[in-house]
């Protein structure tokens, strides 16, 4: 079926979202001489101030107050504020540390990961091709933890932390912006905490403290950091209100696909033959889960239309 022009427009600003995410592997890079905390700190108050002034204009400050007027979701936010900063500070450290690689295998293991959370906190059932997927995902962890000689921690830390916080957020009744606004201001004071300490030098490696070492080009990328945060989240809402889930699905692996690329190519991370089974198990998984995704969503539109019987 031919898509109309909605969303023709929402796959377009999905794209563009996805490839963002991507390439701010490049972003990140940019800064690998600082400290990465302190990187998600400036992160968090320059998109603090910028979800802050966005929620403004919208009007929209009303739902932000009255979430935290109620104290279970006061304390969903808390708890999605924690594992977003985790994710972010998994992925800022990888990025800076040469794991790329890595970065790229935890992003492809996240809607693995949600599949499993499904199951195991949420009681839902699998179909065999689901199950299958998951058998595939801890095959290829095993290959990667022999490959690696280690278990790929990073990768792992952060597949989990991005699907328990996917899990906390269904659990928030605020639209995006707001739901991000709130976890800003969650995460504000101790990201203004942790900004003044590296700036004091205390307890802090000072020579990657951004007050410290940053010059005119680094303090425009460290202050760019909540804009790099709320362009795509942007992009995201609007497509997700215009564009089938079965298709925004496996858009999201462009993501991964992106940092695959980059640390393959781009920075030279090793890639032996081992490696290369690991991230085609996934990639199977991946294929399996996105086949039957569309197979099902193809059955329920096919008996949408169909006509019901008239006793």
């Amino acid at each position: 079926m031919a898509m109309d022009q909605r969303e023709r427009a929402g796959l377009h600003a999905a794209i563009a979202a996805f490839t963002t995410w991507g390439l701010l592997t490049v972003y990140w890079k940019q800064l690998a001489d600082f400290d990465p905390v302190e990187l998600i700190a400036w992160r968090v108050a320059s998109a603090a101030l910028i979800m802050g002034v966005a929620v403004t204009i919208m009007g929209r400050w009303a739902p932000v107050l009255d979430a935290f007027g109620d104290r279970h979701t006061r304390l969903r936010l808390g708890a999605a504020g924690v594992l977003l900063t985790v994710n972010w500070t998994a992925y800022v450290w990888a990025v800076t540390n040469d794991r790329v690689l890595e970065t790229a295998l935890g992003y492809f293991l996240s809607p693995l990961g949600t599949m499993a959370i499904g199951v195991f906190v949420l009681g839902e059932r699998l179909t065999p091709f689901r199950w299958a997927s998951i058998a595939f995902a801890v095959t290829a962890v095993v290959i990667l933890t022999a490959s690696y000689g280690r278990l790929p921690w990073i990768a792992l830390l952060i597949a989990a932390s991005w699907s328990t916080y996917g899990l906390i957020k269904r659990r928030v009744p605020l639209a995006p912006a707001e739901s991000l606004t709130a976890e800003m201001l969650v995460l504000l004071g101790p990201a203004l905490l942790t900004i003044v300490v590296a700036s004091s030098g205390a307890g802090w490696p000072g020579d990657r403290a951004v007050w410290a070492q940053a010059e005119g080009v680094d303090w425009l990328l460290v202050v760019g950091t909540g804009a790099i945060t709320a362009f795509p989240l942007t992009l995201f809402a609007f497509a997700a209100q215009r564009v089938p889930f079965t298709l925004l699905g496996p858009t999201n692996y462009l993501v991964p696909l992106i940092n695959f690329l980059l640390g393959w190519v781009v920075y030279d991370e090793p890639l032996p033959w081992v490696r290369a089974v690991g991230f085609g198990l996934v990639w199977f998984a991946l294929g399996l889960v996105t086949v039957e995704t569309v197979r099902q969503h193809r059955r329920t539109m096919r008996l949408r239309r169909e006509p019901t019987a008239v006793a």
